[in-house]
Protein backbone atom coordinates (compact mmCIF):
# COMPACT_ATOMS: atom_id res chain seq x y z
CA UNK A 1 0.00 0.00 0.00
CA UNK A 2 1.43 3.65 -1.05
CA UNK A 3 2.01 5.82 1.80
CA UNK A 4 0.50 9.17 1.82
CA UNK A 5 2.47 11.92 1.26
CA UNK A 6 2.10 14.48 4.22
CA UNK A 7 1.41 17.99 2.86
CA UNK A 8 3.85 20.41 3.82
CA UNK A 9 3.08 23.01 6.32
CA UNK A 10 1.94 26.23 4.91
CA UNK A 11 3.57 28.94 6.14
CA UNK A 12 2.26 31.52 8.74
CA UNK A 13 0.56 34.78 7.64
CA UNK A 14 2.52 37.81 6.60
CA UNK A 15 2.53 40.07 9.80
CA UNK A 16 0.57 43.28 8.74
CA UNK A 17 -1.13 46.51 10.29
CA UNK A 18 -4.38 47.52 9.03
CA UNK A 19 -4.35 51.04 11.19
CA UNK A 20 -0.71 51.46 10.09
CA UNK A 21 -1.54 51.13 6.52
CA UNK A 22 -4.55 53.03 6.78
CA UNK A 23 -2.66 55.72 8.61
CA UNK A 24 -0.44 56.39 5.84
CA UNK A 25 -2.57 56.52 2.96
CA UNK A 26 -4.73 59.23 4.85
CA UNK A 27 -1.33 60.93 5.65
CA UNK A 28 -0.37 60.96 1.80
CA UNK A 29 -4.03 61.98 0.80
CA UNK A 30 -4.24 59.26 -1.16
CA UNK A 31 -7.99 57.34 -1.56
CA UNK A 32 -8.21 52.96 -1.64
CA UNK A 33 -8.91 53.71 -5.38
CA UNK A 34 -5.64 55.33 -5.82
CA UNK A 35 -4.12 52.91 -3.55
CA UNK A 36 -5.02 50.00 -5.96
CA UNK A 37 -4.17 52.40 -9.08
CA UNK A 38 -0.69 52.45 -7.99
CA UNK A 39 -0.11 48.80 -7.21
CA UNK A 40 -1.19 47.59 -10.65
CA UNK A 41 1.86 49.77 -11.51
CA UNK A 42 4.09 47.66 -9.54
CA UNK A 43 2.55 44.67 -11.12
CA UNK A 44 0.05 43.86 -8.59
CA UNK A 45 -3.60 43.90 -9.85
CA UNK A 46 -6.34 44.31 -7.81
CA UNK A 47 -9.71 46.20 -6.87
CA UNK A 48 -9.64 48.62 -4.58
CA UNK A 49 -12.29 46.31 -2.46
CA UNK A 50 -9.22 44.83 -1.32
CA UNK A 51 -7.34 47.88 0.46
CA UNK A 52 -10.67 48.81 2.71
CA UNK A 53 -10.55 44.83 3.63
CA UNK A 54 -6.62 45.19 4.31
CA UNK A 55 -7.14 48.31 6.57
CA UNK A 56 -10.63 46.59 7.89
CA UNK A 57 -8.61 43.58 9.21
CA UNK A 58 -11.08 41.52 7.06
CA UNK A 59 -8.16 40.19 4.87
CA UNK A 60 -4.32 40.12 4.96
CA UNK A 61 -2.03 41.32 1.82
CA UNK A 62 0.40 38.47 0.87
CA UNK A 63 4.03 39.05 0.87
CA UNK A 64 4.07 40.34 -3.07
CA UNK A 65 0.91 42.82 -2.16
CA UNK A 66 2.74 44.05 1.04
CA UNK A 67 5.78 45.26 -0.94
CA UNK A 68 3.53 46.39 -3.29
CA UNK A 69 1.31 48.64 -0.92
CA UNK A 70 4.70 49.83 0.68
CA UNK A 71 6.09 51.23 -2.77
CA UNK A 72 2.85 53.12 -2.83
CA UNK A 73 2.61 54.77 0.65
CA UNK A 74 6.15 55.45 0.28
CA UNK A 75 7.33 53.17 3.62
CA UNK A 76 9.09 50.98 4.60
CA UNK A 77 7.28 47.64 4.50
CA UNK A 78 8.88 46.63 7.78
CA UNK A 79 6.39 50.50 8.80
CA UNK A 80 2.96 47.78 8.00
CA UNK A 81 3.97 44.89 9.76
CA UNK A 82 2.83 45.87 13.09
CA UNK A 83 5.76 44.21 15.16
CA UNK A 84 9.05 43.48 14.75
CA UNK A 85 10.41 41.28 11.93
CA UNK A 86 11.37 37.69 14.14
CA UNK A 87 11.16 34.70 11.09
CA UNK A 88 13.63 34.91 8.34
CA UNK A 89 10.91 35.50 6.52
CA UNK A 90 9.64 38.07 7.71
CA UNK A 91 13.01 39.85 7.61
CA UNK A 92 13.07 39.41 4.43
CA UNK A 93 10.08 40.99 3.35
CA UNK A 94 11.08 44.01 5.42
CA UNK A 95 14.16 44.30 3.18
CA UNK A 96 11.68 44.30 0.08
CA UNK A 97 13.78 41.24 -1.42
CA UNK A 98 12.72 37.94 -3.45
CA UNK A 99 13.45 34.25 -2.06
CA UNK A 100 15.79 34.57 -4.82
CA UNK A 101 17.84 37.14 -4.35
CA UNK A 102 18.39 36.36 -1.28
CA UNK A 103 19.81 32.51 -1.87
CA UNK A 104 21.45 34.08 -4.77
CA UNK A 105 23.45 36.59 -2.35
CA UNK A 106 24.12 34.16 0.17
CA UNK A 107 25.57 31.80 -2.26
CA UNK A 108 22.89 28.71 -1.29
CA UNK A 109 20.01 27.09 -3.81
CA UNK A 110 17.17 28.02 -3.96
CA UNK A 111 15.34 25.34 -2.64
CA UNK A 112 17.73 25.10 0.40
CA UNK A 113 16.78 28.24 1.11
CA UNK A 114 13.18 27.92 0.81
CA UNK A 115 13.33 25.05 3.50
CA UNK A 116 14.87 27.73 5.91
CA UNK A 117 12.41 29.85 5.65
CA UNK A 118 9.30 27.09 5.98
CA UNK A 119 10.96 25.20 8.79
CA UNK A 120 13.03 27.77 10.50
CA UNK A 121 15.76 26.08 10.59
CA UNK A 122 19.15 27.54 9.23
CA UNK A 123 21.62 24.72 7.96
CA UNK A 124 24.09 27.38 6.45
CA UNK A 125 27.93 27.03 6.83
CA UNK A 126 29.73 30.35 8.66
CA UNK A 127 30.38 32.02 5.32
CA UNK A 128 26.57 31.68 4.34
CA UNK A 129 25.30 33.20 7.70
CA UNK A 130 27.44 36.11 7.31
CA UNK A 131 25.97 36.57 4.13
CA UNK A 132 22.82 36.27 5.41
CA UNK A 133 23.03 38.80 8.07
CA UNK A 134 24.49 41.66 5.65
CA UNK A 135 21.83 40.83 2.95
CA UNK A 136 18.99 40.91 5.91
CA UNK A 137 20.88 44.04 8.08
CA UNK A 138 20.76 41.73 11.02
CA UNK A 139 22.30 42.26 14.15
CA UNK A 140 23.71 39.19 15.71
CA UNK A 141 20.90 38.72 18.13
CA UNK A 142 18.10 39.18 15.33
CA UNK A 143 20.45 36.80 12.91
CA UNK A 144 20.45 33.48 16.12
CA UNK A 145 16.78 34.47 16.30
CA UNK A 146 15.58 34.12 12.89
CA UNK A 147 17.35 31.44 11.97
CA UNK A 148 16.19 29.20 14.54
CA UNK A 149 19.94 28.68 16.76
CA UNK A 150 18.67 30.76 20.54
CA UNK A 151 18.18 27.01 21.83
CA UNK A 152 21.35 25.63 20.63
CA UNK A 153 23.41 28.76 21.36
CA UNK A 154 21.97 28.76 25.38
CA UNK A 155 22.63 24.68 25.18
CA UNK A 156 26.23 25.46 24.57
CA UNK A 157 27.05 28.72 26.38
CA UNK A 158 25.91 26.31 29.62
CA UNK A 159 28.35 24.02 28.36
CA UNK A 160 30.79 26.59 28.40
CA UNK A 161 30.16 27.03 32.20
CA UNK A 162 29.96 23.83 33.38
CA UNK A 163 33.17 22.50 32.21
CA UNK A 164 35.60 23.83 30.00
CA UNK A 165 34.73 26.36 27.34
CA UNK A 166 37.71 25.45 24.51
CA UNK A 167 36.04 22.69 23.25
CA UNK A 168 33.02 24.46 22.90
CA UNK A 169 34.53 26.94 19.95
CA UNK A 170 34.45 25.61 17.18
CA UNK A 171 30.70 24.71 17.21
CA UNK A 172 29.88 28.29 18.71
CA UNK A 173 31.89 29.76 15.90
CA UNK A 174 29.59 28.26 13.83
CA UNK A 175 25.81 29.47 15.34
CA UNK A 176 27.45 33.02 15.67
CA UNK A 177 29.39 34.25 12.68
CA UNK A 178 32.22 36.26 14.34
CA UNK A 179 36.11 34.92 13.86
CA UNK A 180 36.81 32.32 16.84
CA UNK A 181 39.34 35.28 18.82
CA UNK A 182 36.27 37.10 19.89
CA UNK A 183 34.57 34.51 21.39
CA UNK A 184 37.83 33.91 23.32
CA UNK A 185 37.57 36.96 24.75
CA UNK A 186 34.12 36.57 26.07
CA UNK A 187 34.17 32.83 27.18
CA UNK A 188 36.63 33.07 30.15
CA UNK A 189 34.86 35.96 31.54
CA UNK A 190 31.44 34.39 30.90
CA UNK A 191 32.74 30.40 32.67
CA UNK A 192 34.54 32.56 35.31
CA UNK A 193 30.99 34.69 36.26
CA UNK A 194 29.08 31.59 36.48
CA UNK A 195 31.70 29.24 37.80
CA UNK A 196 31.14 28.31 41.15
CA UNK A 197 33.93 25.65 42.38
CA UNK A 198 32.72 23.19 44.91
CA UNK A 199 35.24 21.15 47.32
CA UNK A 200 34.07 18.12 49.50
CA UNK A 201 33.77 19.32 53.18
CA UNK A 202 33.78 23.18 52.02
CA UNK A 203 30.83 25.42 53.38
CA UNK A 204 29.23 27.08 51.12
CA UNK A 205 30.45 30.77 50.42
CA UNK A 206 27.36 33.03 49.77
CA UNK A 207 28.39 35.02 46.16
CA UNK A 208 26.46 37.53 43.93
CA UNK A 209 24.38 35.48 41.54
CA UNK A 210 25.79 35.85 38.03
CA UNK A 211 23.91 37.30 35.38
CA UNK A 212 21.60 35.84 32.49
CA UNK A 213 23.74 33.83 30.52
CA UNK A 214 22.59 34.37 26.95
CA UNK A 215 21.82 38.54 27.50
CA UNK A 216 25.27 38.56 29.28
CA UNK A 217 27.00 36.90 26.76
CA UNK A 218 25.83 39.41 23.89
CA UNK A 219 27.06 41.93 26.29
CA UNK A 220 30.29 40.95 26.59
CA UNK A 221 30.19 39.80 22.72
CA UNK A 222 29.08 43.72 21.71
CA UNK A 223 32.18 45.19 23.12
CA UNK A 224 33.97 43.01 21.06
CA UNK A 225 35.16 44.29 17.45
CA UNK A 226 32.59 42.05 15.67
CA UNK A 227 31.83 42.99 11.58
CA UNK A 228 28.03 42.13 12.16
CA UNK A 229 26.85 44.37 15.15
CA UNK A 230 25.19 42.85 18.27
Amino acid sequence: MRRRKTPAAAPPPVPFSPEAARAHRVGLGLTPEQVAEGMAAHGVRLLFGHVLAWENGDLRPGEAELIALARVLWCPAADLMGARPTRLRDHRIARELGQEAVAERVGMSLPAYREAELTGHWDGDPDQTHALAQVLGLRLTELVEATGRAEALDRLLRQCVAGRWQPQLRALARLVPVPEPDLAAVLPVLHQEHHVPTHWGTPSVPRTPAPPLTPRFWQLLAAQPTAVPV
